[in-house]
């Protein structure tokens, strides 16, 4: 298969880690080549030591996890943090190297003033990662919230993540990079990613559609939607030229579906959306691997 050759990215989607190989063993025969697993908020009980056997052996040679994930707010919840750095340390159970979250946000406050909280928390992890061999990937999701008044992640703009690796440098913290979220801000993901590469350790394979007819007539206040989330394949992003980008950067890893967000793909449809979209990807990758004649 040409999971066998295409090493240096795969395409595969995400799954909760607590639903573990009973959800996985139902749709690795679809093709994904990898499998990001999230916990939202805290670690909440789930065994890891035996989540991890039982999915490695479902994975076989199938498939591969490529990171752990950790969704909540680390700079005003106790259990989260402590839960980062015990993802952190499970990673070597699941055989994978990267752990993606949210960055966190002191609510209520500017962005700038949540970095005195994100040097504390993320300067300890990143300690601790860099002595596992880790690496941690923000999200660049906002949650809902802005600038002056975060919400769950601080890590949503550019001039956000100059600040979050000023105050912790060294290249142990980067990106969970998608084309959506910057696109919801009306940013060009492309011209975005040439600039970031370097720092993207993992990629969330979610599009978006812009409705620009909407927005030249209605604007953004006129409260009419003018941007829904997507499955690659069903939005405006050229994953082309962004695979291409990545690999003109050196990026080895992961792009992983992130579903259960598009409008048209959804319920009984949602893992049609999916599997369309694994072999979009593919096909943007280059399609199968052929072999140079010796």
């Amino acid at each position: 298969m040409s999971f066998a050759h295409h090493q240096d990215i795969r395409i595969g989607t995400m799954a909760s880690l607590a639903k573990g190989a009973e959800y996985l063993s139902q749709i690795i025969d679809h093709g994904f080549e990898s499998f990001e697993l999230t916990l939202w908020r805290a670690v909440d009980g789930v065994n890891l030591e035996e989540k991890a056997k039982d999915i490695l052996d479902c994975l076989g040679d199938q498939a591969v996890v490529s990171s752990l994930g950790i969704y909540g707010n680390p700079l005003q919840d106790e259990e989260t943090a402590r839960d980062w750095e015990t993802v952190i340390k499970a990673c070597k159970l699941f055989n994978c190297n990267v752990v993606c979250g949210f960055a966190g946000a002191v609510e209520g406050q500017p962005v700038d003033q949540s970095m005195p909280k994100f040097k504390e928390v993320f300067g300890h992890l990143a300690k601790v990662a860099a002595g596992e061999g880790v690496k941690i990937a923000f999200e660049n999701c906002d949650m809902g919230g802005t600038w002056d008044s975060p919400k769950w992640n601080i890590a949503h703009a550019p001039r956000a993540w100059e600040m979050m690796f000023n105050e912790v440098p060294g290249d142990t913290l980067g990106l969970e990079w998608e084309p959506c979220h910057q696109m919801v801000s009306l940013i060009d993901p492309i011209a975005q990613l040439r600039q970031w590469v370097g720092r993207v350790y993992h990629v969330h394979g979610k599009d978006a559609t812009i409705a620009l007819d909407v927005l030249e007539r209605e604007g953004l206040r006129g409260g009419k939607p003018w941007v829904w989330h997507r499955t690659p394949g069903f939005g405006d992003t050229n994953w082309t030229d962004v695979i291409t980008i990545l690999r003109q950067g050196g990026f080895k890893g992961s792009i992983d579906i992130e579903g259960w967000h598009d409008p048209i793909y959804r319920d009984e449809l949602e893992m049609t959306g999916q599997v369309y979209a694994l072999g979009y990807l593919q096909a943007c990758r280059g399609g199968e691997f052929i072999p140079n004649p010796v």
